[in-house]
C-alpha cells in the first residue's frame, strides 16, 4: 500500500518512522516533509494546508491511506475531501475537528454533554472583556485563550488583573493571534498536574494510548513563556490506570457519544489535555490529532502495526485487542533555536547527530530542519526531538540527555529538567 503522510514537524517524523515499519507500507510519501526525509520516506513539495493538491496527488499516485499529522488540514476538511475521492484518511471530518478548531465550540459541547471542565466566559468585544475582568466576577490567576488555531501559542496564564487586561487587549484589540483571537475565552485556572491522554477512535469505539506528560514552558522549573512543547515522557507518573479509566468514562466516551449524536462522529486521534484535580480529571482542551511532542514518546512504545490501526479507525472497525504496547518508558527532549518561542534565527549548522544516534535506545526525530549543499541546517523554532527508550523512566532520561550532549548548533537551548523527579 502507498501511504501519504501530511505535515512537517517532529510529530510527523515520528509518524513517518512508525508508518515506514509497517509491512503494509509499500511506499511512504511525506508532504512536505523535513530534514528527516530519506529515513524511509519520499518528500513531496505540497504544503499541509493545500487540501486539493494533497488529494489530487494521492489520487494520481494510487495512495491507499492518508495520515494527517497537524490540525490545520483536518480543520480545512482533508478527510472529507479524501473520502469523496474514495481514499481512506486517518483523522476526523472538518465538523468533528471543531473540537480543536474552536475552543468556544468545545466549551459549549462539554456543557451540553456534562463533560468536566473549568468555568469560563467568552467575549468578542474588547470592552466587554475588560469590564468582565474588572468586575471581580473572576479573580486571578486565570487563563486567557484565543478561540481558534494559534499553533499552540494562543494561551496566556495571567497571575494578576494587569496581566489579564493586557492579555485581553493583545488578543482582541491588537490581534496578536490573528483571526484565531476573534473570540476570547476567559477560563478558570485549574490546579493540579497536567496529563495528556491520546485515544484512537473509530467513531464509536476508543482505545487509550499510554498517558504522556509534556512540558509547555520554555525554561526549567516550568518558567518562561508557553511553547509548543519542550519535552515529554511516557507513561505519565500520576496518570494511573484508575485515572485513565475515569477519564475514559467522564471525558472520552461522553465526547464520542455526543459527537455521534450531533452528526459528527469522531475518527482518528482524540487528544485530551487534562488537569488532574482533587475532584478528578478535568478537560483543559481537546486536540484532534497526535500531540507534539507526545507522539515522540508514545509511538516508540507501540508494538502493533500503525497502518493497520489507522485503516481500522478510518473504517469504523477498531479492535482493542489489536493495539499493543511495549512496557518500556520513553523520554524526549526538544532542542530549540535561540530565542524560541520568540524571534529566532535559522540556517544554523547542526552537528553530532550520528554520534547521538549510536547511543542504545535513542531515536532523533527532526522538526525544524532542512538540507542545503550537503549540510543539515535549522529551519524552525523547535529543531530536533531527542528521544530515548529504556526499561525505566530514569534510564530513558539519562540516555536522552547523553544524546543531547552530542548535538550542537549555534544558539541551541533546551530544558534540563524533562522527566526529572517525575
Amino acid at each position: 500500500m502507498r501511504v501519504l503522510l501530511v505535515g512537517a514537524g517532529g510529530r510527523e517524523h515520528a509518524l513517518a518512522w512508525s508508518l515506514a515499519k509497517s509491512p503494509r507500507t509499500e511506499h511512504l510519501f511525506w508532504a512536505p516533509g523535513n530534514g528527516g526525509c530519506g529515513d524511509g520516506a519520499e518528500a513531496v513539495p505540497i504544503k499541509a494546508d493545500d487540501v486539493a493538491g494533497l488529494v489530487a496527488f494521492a489520487k494520481s499516485r494510487g495512495v491507499g491511506l492518508i495520515v494527517a499529522g497537524p490540525e490545520v488540514p483536518l480543520v480545512l476538511g482533508l478527510c472529507d475531501a479524501a473520502g469523496e475521492a474514495g481514499i481512506p484518511c486517518f483523522g476526523p471530518s472538518a465538523a468533528a475537528a471543531r473540537l480543536e478548531g474552536s475552543k468556544a465550540f468545545t466549551k459549549l459541547f462539554c456543557d451540553r454533554h456534562g463533560i468536566p471542565q473549568g468555568s469560563y466566559a467568552a467575549f468578542s468585544d474588547a470592552g466587554a472583556a475588560s469590564d468582565y475582568l474588572r468586575s471581580g466576577t473572576v479573580r486571578p490567576p486565570l487563563v486567557l485563550k484565543a478561540d481558534g488555531l494559534a499553533a499552540g501559542k494562543g494561551v496566556l496564564i495571567c497571575l494578576n488583573l494587569e496581566e489579564a487586561l493586557d492579555g485581553a487587549d493583545r488578543i482582541l484589540s491588537k490581534h496578536e493571534f490573528g483571526s484565531a483571537g476573534d473570540t476570547l475565552l476567559v477560563e478558570e485556572f485549574l490546579s493540579g498536574e497536567e496529563a495528556s491522554l491520546l485515544v484512537f477512535c473509530d467513531g464509536k469505539n476508543a482505545v487509550a494510548m499510554p498517558p504522556a506528560r509534556d512540558f509547555k514552558r520554555a525554561l526549567d522549573g516550568d518558567q518562561g513563556p508557553n511553547t509548543g512543547g519542550m519535552g515529554a515522557y511516557c507513561p505519565a507518573t500520576r496518570m494511573t490506570d484508575g485515572l485513565v479509566a475515569e477519564a475514559m468514562r467522564t471525558v472520552i466516551r461522553p465526547t464520542l457519544k455526543g459527537m455521534a449524536e450531533e452528526g459528527s462522529p469522531f475518527r482518528g486521534v482524540l487528544y485530551a489535555g487534562l488537569m488532574l484535580t482533587d475532584q478528578g480529571p478535568k478537560l483543559l482542551e481537546f486536540n484532534c490529532r497526535f500531540g507534539d511532542p507526545e507522539t515522540q514518546v508514545v509511538l516508540p512504545r507501540l508494538e502493533s502495526d500503525l497502518v493497520e490501526i489507522c485503516l481500522a479507525c478510518a473504517g469504523g472497525r477498531l479492535d482493542p485487542e489489536h493495539v499493543r504496547w511495549r512496557p518500556d518508558a520513553a523520554v524526549t527532549v526538544v532542542l530549540a533555536s535561540g530565542g524560541y518561542p520568540g524571534a529566532y534565527a535559522t540556517g544554523k549548522v547542526i552537528e553530532g547527530l550520528e554520534e547521538a544516534a549510536r547511543i542504545p535506545g535513542v531515536m532523533i526525530f527532526h522538526a525544524g530542519t532542512r538540507w542545503e549543499n550537503g549540510r543539515l541546517l535549522t529551519s524552525g523554532g523547535r529543531v530536533l526531538n531527542v528521544t530515548a527508550l529504556a526499561a525505566t523512566r530514569e534510564e530513558a532520561r539519562m540516555r536522552a540527555y547523553e544524546a543531547v550532549s552530542k548535538v550542537h548548533f549555534d544558539g541551541m537551548h533546551f530544558r534540563e529538567d524533562i522527566a526529572r523527579g517525575a
